[in-house]
């Protein structure tokens, strides 16, 4: 098979990252009353805040996602394929970027994770068009940067959600929705295209019910980030290595070290 690089359109990239960077930097800009959704059940009282960085987080997500097709379409390797696959991670770093943005002050430090932001969000968009071919150069090194991309945007909305003071009940629905994203996508990378359900269900589910567990601990949001991203790679990894064949012993020595170095970065860590 001959090897070719692809990239995508420079116009393209550009016009997309801007229009979705452009609806964040109005959250700036525009000043909207915050709401709250109410649900009120036989013994239960839930109240949702509702607010304009939520509302411009779930439209740029949406954006993305959009935006991701229409890259995808110049490929010259797609020949009608559907793309929904590679949305998955351009969606979650975007409504990830809005999450430390509407925490963060306004200033210098506001600005620096904006651009942060930016640089990420290109860089998803590159790889998600660099991975449509298999037989492209840069194939591998997409690969390898779609997954630690997705465990770091893991890492920064748990740290994020965290460092906000985010109630249980807000940080469950945005946690649970992510872990299953970033296994999901982890799993049809590193297995050619195979897509496991079950696996990033049950991962996500572990991975919430150890973030609810430690909601009310006393841990920094780094400790805490940390703490949680560990059984996310660990259970992806062993999930990888048992569709692949490998035997228990075998495919879970990788993870356990992974794990252990999670955790026991979270004790240095502050």
């Amino acid at each position: 098979m001959t090897e070719q690089r692809y990239l995508p359109d420079a116009d393209r990239i550009s016009v997309l990252t801007a229009m979705v960077m452009l609806a964040y930097a109005l959250t700036r800009l525009i000043l909207a009353p915050q709401f709250t959704l109410e649900l009120q059940l036989p013994g239960l009282y839930f109240a949702y805040p509702f607010n304009l960085n939520m509302l411009i987080s779930l439209l740029a997500a949406g954006l993305t996602a959009t935006g991701m097709d229409w890259l995808l379409r110049s490929h010259p390797s797609l020949r009608g394929k559907r793309t929904v696959e590679h949305w998955f991670l351009p969606t979650l770093t975007s409504f990830v970027i809005g999450v430390p943005l509407s925490l963060l002050p306004s200033g210098p430090v506001w600005w620096i994770g904006f651009g942060i932001g930016g640089i990420l969000l290109v860089l998803v968009f590159l790889a998600e068009y660099v991975v449509v071919e298999p037989a492209d150069l840069l194939y591998p090194l997409a690969t390898a940067g779609l997954t630690a991309l997705s465990y770091a945007l893991y890492l920064i909305l748990a740290v994020a959600l965290r460092y906000g003071g985010t109630r249980l009940m807000l940080v469950i629905p945005a946690l649970f929705p992510a872990a299953i994203l970033v296994s999901l996508r982890t799993l049809h990378l590193r297995l050619g295209g195979r897509w496991e359900f079950a696996w990033s269900a049950g991962i996500a589910l572990v991975c919430i019910q150890l973030a609810a567990g430690l909601h009310y601990w006393p841990l920094t949001p780094m400790k805490s980030g940390l703490i949680l991203v560990g059984p996310l790679y660990a259970l992806t990894d062993l999930a990888a290595g048992l569709r692949e064949g490998a035997p228990l012993r075998r495919a879970a020595i990788a993870p356990a070290v992974i794990l252990a170095l999670a955790w026991m970065g979270s004790i240095w860590v502050h």
